[in-house]
């Protein structure tokens, strides 16, 4: 991903700033700008792999340029990443549809960006990857279009693995395919490595219960022979074949009849990597397999390697996205939700509580004397006691609450139909767990602190938003700092 080119299209010098020096640090070109006419000349002399489009531009409107790169035969391609200071709904409905690859919305961690920008570039260069394995798939059919019907049994098969599918299901329609087209009884998948003593089966066409089965390669020397060497292996006899001349010996000796009349094994490969075979058989009783057949074989197995792998790669970016998802709504030093999150969270609770007429308290909480704590044993002995608090809150509330880090040493705890009196109860038996909490100083040594908790409640005559729990909760523990710390106010 190192030549990968990002353009940043943004009219606030700080945050292009920002983001060319996070993105040119994790090894990408970045280029940036900050209008809509810039934006047009760097695409014309420097095509980038992906675009970061504010919605508002000095110049022009974000979502009309998202539709004329997306009408345009030149950049339609190019994924768009938009950058958004509206509300989340509003905005990525509009610009997903218009053919936006993400939204995300300001503010934003750089880390988060880089990882979304990052996930974006390798399903981009996978998508490149498999257009240039279909160009390659459609020569090989060229090549062999004397012979017609393998051609069209050839693109049947393609068209079933290119489609939204997992490498797993992809795995079991090329072997059910292939078994078909060959007339094979048998016919499987191995996942191995070049060395391995052990393969893994991916899929079995005639037995599906043998899926996640592993199998002693020591007994199929024809697949440890394709694995080590990367080419075909055609066995059109293992009765006759020297390959098999010890277990023929060993098959004797325990009185074990074989089957399997001719065997072939297609390694293929996965980023440049061995990955297994595609393992075709024929039984006794039925006509050996041929070098025609490993051709046909193999040109499916080359073709279909760009799917697999293009199935991989989406499995792969749908899971980091949903650790981006987690990673966008934590706090990374709590791990409980962050500001961001928790103002989404308490207006759709609060929103709950006005339709079904409930009631949601807001607990303010804040360590007493806390710039002590970091000032006399460190930073690194303050992250660990707020690690420390927020798990104690964490372990104090019910499912159904919420637990947030407002900032610094406050924290948050949302707690969905429970009555101001309940909460204020609830509150004080928090205050007292932190009081009698033992956290460890910078040399080992005990380290006691209290908190201060302010409370605030809806339905209330002062409070109607989510702005309005924040204010009087605040207002609340600015009270119980005055009266001495340590302490719960309403």
């Amino acid at each position: 991903m190192s030549e990968s080119r990002v353009l940043v299209v943004d009219d606030d010098g700080g945050l292009r700033l920002a983001l060319g020096t996070t993105l040119s640090n994790a090894g990408l070109e970045v280029r940036a700008v900050g209008d809509a006419a810039a934006m047009r000349q760097e695409l014309g002399e420097w095509k980038p792999d992906l675009l970061l489009l504010d919605v508002v531009l000095p110049d022009a409107d974000g979502v009309q340029l998202l539709q004329e790169l997306k009408a345009s035969e030149a950049w339609r391609e190019i994924p768009v990443l938009m950058i958004s200071a509206r509300t989340p709904d509003e905005m990525t409905e509009l610009a997903l549809g218009l053919g936006a690859a993400d939204v995300i919305k300001k503010p934003f961690r750089p880390r988060e960006m880089l990882a979304r920008v990052q996930a974006q570039l390798r399903l981009h260069a996978v998508v490149r990857t498999t257009q240039r394995a279909l160009l390659d798939a459609q020569e090989e059919l060229e090549r062999v279009r004397d012979d017609v019907e393998n051609g069209r049994r050839l693109v049947d098969i393609l068209h079933d693995v290119t489609g939204d599918l997992s490498s797993d299901e992809i795995y079991h329609i090329l072997a059910r395919r292939v078994a078909r087209a060959l007339s094979l009884s048998r016919c499987s998948v191995i996942l191995a490595k070049p060395g391995d003593r052990v393969g893994v089966v991916a899929t079995a066409f005639d037995n599906p219960a043998l899926r996640n089965y592993e199998i002693n390669l020591d007994g199929y020397p024809e697949i440890r022979a394709a694995l080590e060497h990367g080419h075909p292996v055609l066995v059109e006899d293992l009765h006759t074949s020297p390959l098999y001349e010890d277990l023929r010996r060993e098959w004797a000796a325990n009185g074990m009849q074989i089957p399997i009349r001719s065997v072939i094994a297609l390694p293929f490969t996965l980023g440049k990597v061995q990955a297994g075979v595609f393992f075709l058989r024929r039984m006794v009783d039925e006509p050996p397999l041929t070098n025609d057949d490993v051709e046909f074989a193999d040109s499916v197995v080359k073709a279909a390697v760009a799917a697999i792998h293009r199935a991989q790669v989406i499995e792969t970016t749908k899971a980091d996205n949903a650790r981006l998802e987690v990673l966008a709504h934590t706090d990374s030093l709590t791990l409980v939700l962050n500001r961001r999150a928790l103002t989404v969270r308490l207006a759709s609770e609060l929103e709950r509580a006005r339709r079904y007429d409930s009631v949601i308290t807001l607990l303010m909480v804040d360590l007493d004397n806390f710039k002590l704590v970091n000032d006399t044993h460190g930073h690194l002995v303050g992250d660990d006691v707020l690690r420390d608090v927020a798990a104690l809150l964490q372990h104090a509330v019910r499912t159904m609450d919420v637990v947030a880090r407002y900032g610094g040493e406050e924290f948050v705890v949302v707690l969905p139909e429970t009555s101001l009196a309940g909460a204020t109860t609830f509150a004080e038996r928090i205050r007292e767990n932190v009081e009698a909490a033992t956290f460890a100083g910078s040399r080992g040594e005990p380290l006691k602190l209290t908190a201060s908790i302010g409370v605030s409640s809806y339905p209330s005559t002062t409070v109607q938003t989510v702005d309005d729990l924040f204010a009087r909760a605040d207002e609340a523990l600015y009270r119980a700092k005055a009266d001495g710390r340590n302490r719960v106010c309403l």
